[in-house]
């Protein structure tokens, strides 16, 4: 354990932090962003909640079309495609949590 002094607001406060191992962890590790091998991939752009998934493995998108909504901060974020093309891949479900550069889309 250290001990620190941590100033807010003019006002001192002391905490104590622990250090802990990664296999002393209960979180589990993100998956880190893969490029596919081919395509283009549709990465988030924070972390979040996946609320609707609007593109199926397959459809025809324009450049702009929301593929899916992902709330993060009570906020709902549409996330579109960046170009016209075709959905190859989809790495995402309703209700599955994202980290900010996970790949949710494949598009050709």
């Amino acid at each position: 354990m250290k001990l620190y002094k941590i100033k807010v607001n003019g006002k001192v406060y002391e905490v104590e932090v622990e250090s802990i191992t990664e296999t002393t962890s209960t979180i589990a590790p993100s998956k880190p962003a893969e490029k596919p091998a081919s395509g283009l991939p549709v990465l988030s752009p924070m972390q979040g909640t996946i609320l609707k998934v609007v593109a199926a493995k397959g459809a025809k998108v324009k450049r702009g079309e929301v593929l899916c909504v992902l709330e993060a901060m009570k906020l709902e974020n549409d996330i579109v495609a960046p170009k016209d093309g075709v959905v190859q891949d989809v790495n995402i479900q309703k209700d599955q949590k994202v980290d900010a550069g996970s790949v949710l889309f494949v598009l050709s």
